[in-house]
């Protein structure tokens, strides 16, 4: 008689669950990051002649046949960024090393993903190489409703500014950080503190927004030129391997296993980093399954972004290397973040 008990109870919770599972269904958005690699026009028109070096007459000879190349190569990479769940591509795409808005503006309009309709955020950086961060984003899915810029004031030299999108992903509030941090020139130790700067800096945003906005998902994104272990990353962040540590107001960085794994989306001396990082709050991580929540991560190292031969067989096919145009993509694989919720069928 228990046993008979137990069956009846077993297949009434299958039952209900199966019920529950037809009357919901799965949505799935991305959300993706690219460092484009110097993708600068070819018009000498930085008035510090910041861009001389990206010009016909400059030493990489950036003529308007390479520009429109590394223009279809790297709209070709983004519209090899879908999946069965995705089959238009992510919802949002920061990018880092632009050095205006027009390049980007060519870029969305490259035919292979003109389609789309992906529209761009752009703003100026003080940078001293000229370049800055930005979004594209497919209105379909995202709709933005406030940018704001951040300068961090306590680096001691100009860098990229740090780009907030607050918008609505499919009727939901959530806030994407575009990041670029400063670079390891002169050492990683030494140049630390740089990128400890601006993580506080991404800190305090975060805890400005949710003042204001306690329930709301907030993404930090970007070139953090660290790798999640690091001191700006693990620390200053507090961005935790695991998801289960993360507290809502905490982060957690799914990119730490994938580095754990030996994935990188860049390397150097032959050795993978992983500075391409895509970092979730603690209730994007965790969150309730009628609100996005993190699904999975990917860095998207597909084959034709890699090097086939030669000493950087498996690396990023880049534009230029050791002064020769490659006509490749970047130095950096994009990455991705795939979050789900489940809503009733209509």
């Amino acid at each position: 008689m228990r046993k008979t008990l137990l069956l009846i109870l077993f297949l009434s919770v299958v039952l209900a669950s199966t019920a529950q599972d037809k009357k919901r269904q799965a949505q799935v958005a991305g959300i993706a990051f690219y460092n484009l690699e110097n993708l600068f026009d070819t018009i000498p028109n930085n008035p510090k002649g910041r861009d001389v070096e990206f010009t016909p007459e400059g030493s990489r000879q950036w003529n308007s046949d390479k520009y429109w190349k590394k223009i279809h190569n790297l709209a070709y990479a983004i519209s090899q960024m879908t999946t069965t769940t995705t089959p238009i591509g992510p919802a949002i795409i920061g990018v880092s090393e632009i050095e205006n808005k027009s390049v980007l503006d060519d870029l969305v309009a490259d035919p292979q993903i003109s389609r789309w309709n992906l529209q761009v955020i752009h703003h100026d950086s003080p940078d001293s190489r000229g370049v800055d961060v930005g979004c594209l984003y497919n209105p379909k899915y995202f709709k933005p409703e406030n940018v704001t810029n951040h300068r961090a004031y306590n680096i001691p030299f100009a860098t990229r500014d740090q780009m907030v999108i607050v918008g609505s992903l499919l009727g939901e509030r959530i806030a994407v950080i575009v990041n670029h941090w400063p670079s390891r020139l002169g050492g990683e130790e030494q140049s630390s503190p740089h990128r400890e700067a601006a993580a506080e800096l991404c800190k305090e945003i975060a805890d400005s927004l949710w003042q204001i906005h306690p329930e709301m998902g907030i993404i930090i994104m970007g070139d953090l030129n660290d790798d999640p272990q690091n001191k700006s990353c693990a620390v200053v962040l507090d961005a935790k391997r695991d998801a289960k540590d993360a507290a809502d107001h905490g982060f957690y960085n799914p990119f730490w296993k994938k580095l754990d794994q030996g994935i990188g989306s860049l390397a150097y001396k032959s050795s993978w980093n992983l500075f391409d990082q895509i970092i979730l709050s603690g209730n994007l991580a965790n969150g309730p399954e009628d609100k996005w929540h993190f699904y999975r991560a990917e860095v998207l190292n597909k084959d034709f972004l890699r090097e086939n031969e030669g000493s950087r067989q498996g690396y990023p096919l880049r534009t230029y290397s050791g002064g020769v145009f490659l006509n490749g993509y970047s130095d950096h694989f994009p990455t991705e973040v795939f979050l789900v919720r489940y809503v009733e069928k209509k």
